[in-house]
């Protein structure tokens, strides 16, 4: 696409706007807020939220206070009531008022206006141990964002997954839509990682001579349906490539490996998410994306292994070397991705694509599309 794509703040703000706070985007793992009262906070498009456990029941909200605007829950995960640490405001699970510490002495407010307080509520949905917001007041259906057959693989591996969880932030300076397109480029790896990723599976660009010739073409409707019919194709996943000889691990017997096959498996779920497992089921990684300007992105990195048969003592040592073989392979990752974006400038050249790369510019296409018309999703 055109560099002003990916360096223009205008634009940077249009993607907050027509993407990230109209889609359903990933927001955490269940498994990490089980308990009563258990929570996870977020911020999306600019938006604070909080995901709370209210005695099983998970909920939504924006996560500041109607008193004076602070942030109710201050940690990126934890277990505590909904309540703002200024005041003491107390919320219930249908975002209400639920306690208001002398409200009668001090607040004096009308009982019509203390009934009318409540949390802007948000969509959340489960999906397996996976969880998906979205901030649209009459938000898309999920199954219109994402085929059945993605809902439903998706669902399948992530109840797979176990209730230890090592997680980490980087801070990349590349542009969010960098990582998407590199992730579907299955020719980078043997250029890129050719000591790391491409020493254990061997990635095959394949061309889709039918595919890359409607790539070429515009849009053909632009209408809202029409938007979200193509959105949709955008997401798959599950079985990537056979990996001939795998690495074994004594722990991988002491977890209950998804599927049977030794293969890569890749999701990506538009518009910023990424899950892989790397060795056939054993382990998953999960990379969310999340932009913070045009020229910087928050990478969240989550590493777990598949469910233990019985806890084991070193388990937290088998995330910690998994976390740091991420660290290698993303690192190059990041890297290239921050050269590329360190070249772009105004009038830099607008890349030319091979045939291989005809998912990349369907996705183009649709993203130009929403940005430069008054098309929404």
């Amino acid at each position: 696409m055109h560099p002003r794509y990916y360096l223009d703040d205008a634009i940077f703000e249009r993607e907050q706007r027509k993407i990230f706070r109209k889609l359903w985007v990933f927001a955490g793992l269940k498994t990490l807020l089980m308990r009563h009262h258990g929570f996870i906070t977020r911020k999306i498009a600019g938006v604070p939220v909080v995901i709370q456990n209210f005695n099983g029941r998970l909920k939504a909200f924006e996560n500041v206070c109607l008193h004076r605007s602070a942030l109710i829950q201050t940690e990126p995960v934890g277990c505590r009531p909904l309540v703002c640490g200024y005041h003491a405001w107390r919320y219930g699970e249908e975002g209400e008022v639920a306690h208001m510490p002398d409200a009668d002495t001090i607040y004096r407010l009308e009982p019509e206006e203390k009934c009318g307080l409540r949390l802007r509520q948000f969509a959340l949905r489960e999906v397996g141990n996976l969880l998906f917001v979205n901030l649209d007041a009459q938000p898309l259906s999920f199954e219109e964002q994402f085929s059945p057959e993605f809902i439903a693989s998706l669902e399948s591996s992530s109840l797979a997954y176990d209730t230890e969880v090592m997680v980490t932030t980087w801070r990349g300076q590349y542009n969010w839509k960098l990582a998407y397109e590199n992730l579907r480029d299955g020719n980078h790896p043997r250029f890129v990682h050719p000591k790391t990723l491409a020493k254990i599976v061997d990635f095959r660009p394949t061309v889709d001579v039918a595919q890359g010739t409607e790539s070429k073409q515009a849009l053909p409707d632009t209408s809202t349906d029409a938007v979200r019919r193509e959105l949709r194709r955008f997401s798959y996943g599950g079985y990537d490539t056979a990996i001939d000889r795998m690495q074994r691990f004594g722990w991988h017997d002491l977890v209950e490996r998804w599927g049977d096959e030794d293969a890569y498996f890749n999701w990506l779920a538009y518009p910023n998410l990424h899950i892989a497992s790397p060795n056939g089921g054993h382990s998953f990684t999960i990379e969310h994306h999340m932009p913070v300007s045009p020229g910087v992105t928050d990478m969240e990195v989550y590493r777990f292994t598949a469910r233990k048969k019985q806890p084991f003592a070193f388990s937290n040592a088998v995330l910690l070397a998994e976390m740091h073989g991420s660290k290698v392979v993303t690192g190059e990752d990041v890297a290239i991705m921050a050269q590329v974006q360190a070249g772009l400038h105004a009038e830099a050249p607008v890349p030319t694509q091979g045939a291989y790369e005809s998912m990349n510019r369907l996705v183009e296409r649709w993203y130009c599309t929403l940005m430069d018309t008054t098309s929404s999703v």
